[in-house]
């Protein structure tokens, strides 16, 4: 299976303007298989099928981290 090496993440803000987040594939897999991304501060991670479909992981105790709205693989 080929997995992207990065993706962007987009959240919608509660502004008029998204949040857009890179994250890149790190070393682990999640619970379903597929590799887990995360931003440079480790803080959003998410694990990304090679089809797109991402599942978001908290990354502390009381974290719930939303669905992004949209997810695109960048290019190396």
């Amino acid at each position: 299976m080929e997995y992207a090496e990065s993706y962007e993440l987009v959240f919608q803000a509660s502004g008029t303007e998204d949040d857009a987040v890179i994250v890149r594939r790190t070393e682990r897999a999640g619970a379903g298989g597929h590799p887990v991304y995360e931003d440079d501060t480790g803080i959003v991670r998410a694990e990304i099928s090679e089809r797109g479909e991402v599942r978001m992981l908290a990354s502390g105790g009381h974290q719930a981290p939303g669905m992004p709205v949209s997810v695109r693989p960048l290019e190396p």
